[in-house]
């Protein structure tokens, strides 16, 4: 036997599982991803060496607030366009692009009122601004948002993982030049607006759709209808992203959310592009063939598999390297965020098979389980955290974890028993 001969078959089966489009897709995002991640990391060195916890803490302060108006933008739009049939895809995107306009012109008045309760209920009057200029976000984005979504329907999310790169390496360079010139929060805010024409570019150059009619609401209740647990899910989502920083800001102070905020960003940054790009693959590669049970119940275990090879020994690798490169790479002033850094790095590993999950009910049209569970799991999140931060961020931190830990197992096993059990597979074998 030749050497060709022997490398035949090991060569084949690498082929074979890089020809899984679902990994075709991974791949594109999270070689992205690993790239926004490094401009990211020289752009959090730079930042952790030019601004103060202070900074830090009214950066957090700003973001948050824009996070809960834009979770408003997932009402399940872009969701309904990936499930559509081709029958009806033209006029929900004719549908779609109106409301998307009329959703983002109303948060970004919205974002700008909501900036002066915010200001009063933290006292700090220097929040007013920065949130209003973040706002003008919303007048940009609905452009290209249809074209976006019609990209990753057609599972051609090269070119989703190419914009994420081209618009998150200005941003990044961007970030560091403001932080150089002493810019302070400003450093962190305003490259979310001056990129954010460079995703408009990219989508309309990479998908032939355009609007061909005037203003209409034609199918909006078809879209509300499904997406009114999908927002509920977002919203949830989002109250828990940043419920923490809401309640150390509050009980702490700003400058202790200014430290939680930095080892936050610092322990999860990387895991989190990791799972979004997980979980931005997973959802139109279930959708695609829901009405193939054995491929979709392969699809999704199958993903399960992978997720664990990838995220697992990357946050173990993380969490323990953490005591000697964030002294190195960050400054020897962040070395208490230690601690909080490696408890939140752990709080990782449950999430992205938690959304994976959710992702299965989703793609089975059943998204109201999933709000529930989501209802659920706020609930007890938000109790651990008022009970954790009587410890301070530390508590704040540990309770994190353990929330994560014990909750999104449980959710996960449960969504996959009810979906593929025998009591309910020959139910749920009519998908639609």
């Amino acid at each position: 036997m030749n050497l060709g001969t022997s490398l035949a078959k090991p060569i084949a089966t690498i082929k074979k599982k890089f020809d899984n489009e679902f990994i075709r897709n991974l791949s594109w995002l999270g070689g992205s991803e690993a790239v926004n991640r490094i401009l990211r990391l020289a752009a959090t060195v730079v930042l952790a060496r030019s601004l103060n916890d202070y900074d830090y803490g009214l950066a957090a302060l700003v973001l948050t607030t824009y996070e809960f108006t834009q979770v408003f933008t997932r009402i399940g739009i872009g969701g309904k366009v990936i499930q559509a049939d081709e029958e009806s895809l033209e006029s929900i995107c004719n549908g779609a692009y109106w409301l998307n306009w009329v959703i983002c012109s109303s948060l970004f008045v919205i974002q700008c009122i909501i900036a002066f309760p915010v200001a009063w209920f933290y006292h700090e009057n220097a929040l007013i601004m920065p949130i209003c200029v973040l706002g003008l976000v919303y007048l940009i984005t609905p452009f290209g948002r249809i074209q976006s979504t019609l990209i990753q329907r057609e599972n051609r999310l090269k070119v989703t993982a190419v914009g994420s790169v081209v618009q998150m390496a200005a941003a990044n360079i961007l970030t560091a030049v403001f932080a150089i010139l002493h810019m302070g929060m400003w450093a962190i805010i305003l490259p979310r607006l001056l990129v954010a024409p460079i995703d408009i570019y990219i989508n309309l150059t990479n998908h032939p759709w355009r609007i061909k009619k005037g203003f209409t609401t034609e199918r909006w209740g078809e879209v509300f209808k499904f997406g009114m647990n999908i927002l509920g899910i977002s919203l949830l989502a989002t109250l828990r992203n940043n419920l923490d920083y809401l309640i150390i800001a509050r009980f702490l102070g700003v400058k202790e959310l200014g430290l939680y905020f930095f080892a936050f960003n610092a322990g999860l940054g990387i895991s989190s592009n990791i799972i979004l790009s997980i979980t931005t693959a997973l959802y139109p590669y279930l959708c695609a063939v829901r009405s193939n049970w054995e491929e979709f119940k392969k699809r999704y275990f199958g993903s399960l598999k992978k997720i664990a090879v990838i995220i697992i020994p990357f946050v173990i690798l993380q969490s323990s390297l953490a005591p000697f490169y964030v002294p190195i790479i960050f400054g020897k002033k962040w070395v208490e965020a230690v601690p909080i850094l490696i408890l939140i790095c752990l709080s990782a590993i449950p999430r992205p098979f938690f959304l994976a999950s959710t992702n299965l009910l989703a793609a089975m049209g059943k998204p109201h389980l999933s709000f529930r569970g989501n209802i659920l799991f706020t609930s007890i999140f938000a109790i651990a955290l008022i009970i954790g931060v009587q410890w301070g961020a530390i508590g704040v931190a540990i309770s994190v974890l353990l929330a994560h830990v014990i909750f999104m197992p449980g959710f996960t096993v449960w969504a996959t028993q009810f979906v593929f059990g025998k009591k309910h597979q020959k139910a749920v074998q009519n998908i639609s």
